[in-house]
């Protein structure tokens, strides 16, 4: 039962930009270890502010400082089972951000590459479905400005 499960803290980042021809797009990270396309994010680490975690794996996972906008939603949780080790929740909070600096990606063990997603494909991208309703909260937050 998910109830007598650790929780690991995470937070994470839905980075958005306009693109070329000004519709609204999403950065998505590959994962090699998962071979899936995910939204970055990563775990809190100990006496860090979940909104500084947020802003850091952006940043460690795609190369890109970015300024926080509005929190999007609750948390979201779900039960991770690691291929070695004890399953766990992980609950992870989410802001929307905008691109302050583009530092410049490089490729590691952790994520392999990283790509814009036009907003409107992101669900087909995404792997895994918890993460789906994201794009439903960075749309209706607010975040987007007047689009």
């Amino acid at each position: 039962m998910a109830d007598d499960l650790p929780v690991v803290r995470a937070a994470g980042g839905v980075v958005w930009r306009r693109g070329p021809d000004g519709a609204i797009e999403v950065v998505v990270v590959h994962r090699p270890r998962y071979d899936d396309w995910s939204l970055p994010k990563g775990k809190q680490e100990r006496g860090e502010r979940r909104r500084d975690t947020a802003l850091r794996e952006v940043e460690e996972e795609t190369g890109l400082r970015c300024v926080r906008g509005p929190k999007l939603g609750p948390p979201i949780e779900y039960e991770v089972t690691p291929p070695a080790g004890r399953r766990y929740l992980k609950r992870v909070t989410w802001w929307a951000m905008t691109v302050a600096e583009d530092l410049g990606f490089a490729p590691n063990d952790e994520v392999d590459r990283v790509r814009w997603v036009p907003l409107e494909s992101l669900a087909d991208v995404l792997t895994h479905e918890v993460e789906h309703g994201l794009v439903h909260l960075l749309a209706t937050s607010g975040a987007l400005g007047n689009r």
